[in-house]
């Protein structure tokens, strides 16, 4: 029998370098009141947010990614040939094939990197990291960027009163590489499927396709059954992240959650009993749900205000549509 020469990366991953982009077009819940029967102060109760930005017709989920990865490669201090990898999570690209991924990686003058998408919602941006941290590791690359994108306002019905406010469009991005030390906690992740109904697109392509319906898909959820999953279940995942990482929420400088929803942040906050010292974000109140971009974005936001900085050790979680999880815990950039 052959032996396999075994793969020789580094001996951990770390986030190096973080980029965001958010759309010139910023639209305040004025806008939405237009199509639904609401309130501005209905709106901020209900999600905290105050405004969302919607891209424009140039703004496209390629435009958007490059744009971020552009930052997020300066900020590591790598040149793009030095990128082996590019992962993309984004529910919002309307080409099924190639990979936006491939077009990304190719203008940004990658040397022919490994380039794929990843369908995982809201849970996106973790997996992307994990998949990275194992190539890193593996040694298949030396430095991944992983990007977080959507256009949601692409897949938003604007008369639907539970969801027209929620979504908003970016970008963030991250690059990993080598490190020395252990700066990615293990993953912990997962999927219920058996929830998959409550966060769906309401119809297939095909129907729209075939005339079946008249109105383009849009993406629909259950909100009082979305919220209690959220609190309940993905505190404990958290916890379990924390737990996985060895260490305690006193550990903690930063907690970086899906921007899905501020009582949903709140409560989380609440039942992890973060001590007051943790910063949290809550960058979701001016940019909206951004499914797989919220947690870079947040992060990006974090560290460009100084409310978070270099070395900071943050728990991050994404969940969402699916039902899908990730959470970890990562040393910042």
């Amino acid at each position: 029998m052959a032996k396999i020469k075994p793969s020789k990366g580094a001996p951990y991953a770390r986030i190096l370098g973080v980029g965001g982009y958010r759309p010139t077009r910023v639209v305040p819940n004025e806008v939405i009141l237009e199509t639904i029967e609401s309130s501005d102060e209905w709106i901020r109760s209900r999600s905290g947010i105050e405004t969302r930005h919607w891209a424009s017709d140039e703004e496209t989920v390629a435009q958007m990614s490059i744009e971020a990865s552009g930052k997020a490669i300066a900020d590591a201090g790598i040149s793009v040939e030095q990128i082996g990898g590019v992962i993309v999570s984004t529910v919002s690209h309307f080409k099924q094939t190639p990979a936006v991924a491939t077009e990304i990686a190719d203008k940004l003058g990658t040397d022919r990197a490994a380039a794929f998408d990843i369908s995982a919602g809201c849970a996106g941006f973790g997996y992307g990291l994990t998949l990275a941290k194992g190539m890193i590791v593996e040694g298949s690359a030396e430095y991944v960027l992983v990007i977080g994108v959507e256009r949601l306002s692409d897949l938003t019905d604007l008369e639907d009163r539970a969801t027209a406010f929620l979504f908003g469009d970016g970008a963030g991005a991250v690059v990993v590489g080598p490190s020395q030390e252990p700066a990615i906690g293990p993953t912990v992740w997962g999927s219920e499927g058996d929830k998959s109904d409550t966060i769906k697109q309401t119809v297939p392509w095909t129907d729209y396709r075939d005339g079946t319906v008249e109105k383009f898909p849009a993406i629909t959820q259950e909100g009082q059954a979305v919220f209690r999953w959220a609190v309940f279940e993905m505190a404990k995942v958290a916890q379990q992240a924390l737990d996985a990482a060895g260490i305690t929420v006193d550990d903690l400088d930063v907690f970086i959650p899906h921007q899905a929803n501020v009582r949903i942040i709140d409560s989380m906050v609440k039942t992890l009993k973060l001590p007051e010292h943790v910063t949290v974000a809550r960058d979701i109140r001016t940019t909206g749900n951004t499914s797989a971009a919220s947690i870079p974005l947040a992060m990006e936001r974090l560290l460009a205000t100084g409310e978070a900085k270099s070395g900071d050790t943050a728990l991050v979680i994404g969940f969402g549509a699916g039902l899908v999880y990730a959470a970890t815990v990562v040393t910042l950039p």
